[in-house]
């Protein structure tokens, strides 16, 4: 069995949490140990060995990736992470995994592997009981395309439906039709006729799959088939297409299995109210909040940061260090026009969260003012180093408070240690590197009028390649 994993998403709706560059499946919301996208990888290991996960993803979360799965303990192999070259919905993405199975297999495009694909970005509290199902029901996969079904716990608007036609075996239905997300008065009426949500969670043989897709949209596997590459490919695809809308909805061997596995796709806040344990005045809030005489309301803070509410009811408050969202229960679906209005006025709280993740660790924005000053936290990890580069109109400061780095100005190399420091001057070549066995850690502070990051010229990337 292998495994396609979806990672490029947003997660608009959940700003100012999520962000263009650090979107919601790899935060951790409230005290939860592990992101969304680990948890979908742990997942994925209770199914398949760790090299037959693939990952399909956009080039500004590769990193992200590789770094959720190192903290989970395991060393992956890059060679797994599909980058898209742009957005082309699921069934392109899916068709790149599968493209990419297809090419591994001993067989190459004469194998029949079956694949499970996961969306990164829904909760699953029921992960060691949705595998076993999934197992139990492989077999579907000899001549159909497998879909779960979540059985409504009441009528939501926000998702897609499905209504289940014949039985096909013990555990599955042959779809009768998909169903668009409904108005309140449909969804109820999808509820009474034994509708079920569709999971956006699939299973099939690639052999299928292939013939499907060249049904249906014979675009996509001939764009697949005729490229070398996958940014040829994508260039090749003219639009945005869904496995629902490219395939699904189109084909007649289409398979429905009924799951209760705890499914969530936390589309909004207010859905974090269907999910995350609530006190006794029905709040979700941490133990450093202080809520009087307040009930039912969601609090979350950045860094343990303490809120205080009094006398309120059935709000959300999202406080992060550079925005605030205060919402009534019920409205956190209009949070995507709040997103669509800042990305037009081009606004970098939209794309930015204040840590950012790179090829060779991470930085986290501690401080800044405008034509001023800026403060990071760098952390470069074991083995890793920044670009060779020079900024024209800032100078830094560089403060090691972990490890041990080696710089280098203008081509002359020194070692810097804990608790030492070193200037760099507007016009320096210099290059930070991290040649020790545990992660370095430095307190960065730029200084200039101009402190935007395309005031950097690079003469090697963080590989050495010129």
């Amino acid at each position: 069995m292998k495994i396609i994993i979806l990672a490029g998403g947003t997660g608009t709706r959940l700003w100012p949490l999520s962000r263009d560059r650090y979107p919601k499946q790899f935060i951790k919301f409230q005290d939860r140990k592990y992101s969304l996208f680990q948890d979908t990888f742990k997942r994925g290991l209770l199914l398949a060995d760790l090299d037959d996960i693939y990952v399909v993803t956009n080039k500004n979360y590769k990193f992200l990736v590789m770094g959720e799965v190192e903290e989970l303990g395991y060393a992956y192999q890059e060679e797994n992470i599909l980058v898209e070259p742009e957005a082309k919905n699921t069934l392109p993405a899916i068709y790149a995994g599968v493209d990419e199975i297809i090419k591994r297999g001993k067989d190459n495009y004469d194998n029949h592997d079956t694949v499970v694909v996961f969306p990164s970005d829904h909760l699953i509290e029921k992960s060691e009981e949705f595998a076993e199902l999934i197992k139990s029901a492989e077999y579907l996969t000899a001549d159909s395309l497998v879909t779960f079904g979540i059985k409504p716990a009441y009528p939501h608007t926000g998702y897609g439906y499905l209504s289940p036609g014949e039985r096909k075996s013990d555990c599955g239905y042959l779809v009768k039709e998909f169903k668009e997300k409904p108005d309140y008065h449909k969804a109820v009426d999808y509820i009474k006729k034994g509708y079920y949500w569709n999971s956006g969670i699939f299973m099939f043989n690639t052999s299928i799959f292939r013939e499907e897709v060249a049904s249906f949209t014979p675009e996509i596997a001939q764009a697949f088939q005729e490229s070398k590459n996958l940014e040829e490919a994508f260039s090749k695809i003219e639009r945005k297409i869904s496995i629902d809308y490219g395939i699904m909805e189109k084909s007649k061997r289409v398979v429905v299995v009924p799951t209760d596995i705890g499914w969530n796709d936390l589309g909004s806040f207010d859905t974090f109210y269907e999910v995350f344990n609530k006190n006794r005045n029905g709040n979700i809030a941490s133990d450093v909040h202080l809520l009087l005489d307040s009930r039912d309301n969601i609090v979350h803070s950045e860094d343990g940061k303490l809120v205080v509410t009094i006398g309120i009811d059935d709000l959300i408050i999202i406080e992060v260090r550079d925005a605030l969202l205060i919402c009534k229960k019920g409205q956190s679906q209009k949070v995507k026009e709040v997103f669509d209005q800042l990305k037009e006025k081009k606004d970098s709280r939209t794309e930015y969260h204040i840590q950012d993740y790179r090829p060779w660790g991470n930085y986290k924005i501690l401080e800044e003012e405008k034509k001023a000053f800026k403060i990071k936290r760098i952390k470069v990890n074991s083995g890793k180093k920044l670009s060779y580069q020079l900024h024209h109109h800032r100078n830094e400061h560089w403060v090691v408070v972990k490890g041990s780095a080696k710089v280098t100005i203008d081509d002359k190399e020194m070692i810097i240690n804990t608790g030492e420091s070193i200037d760099i001057k507007a016009g320096q070549k210099h290059r930070l590197e991290n040649v020790g066995e545990s992660a370095l850690e430095i307190i960065e502070v730029q200084m200039g009028e101009y402190l935007e990051e395309d005031d950097i010229v690079r003469f090697e990337d963080e590989y050495g390649r010129k």
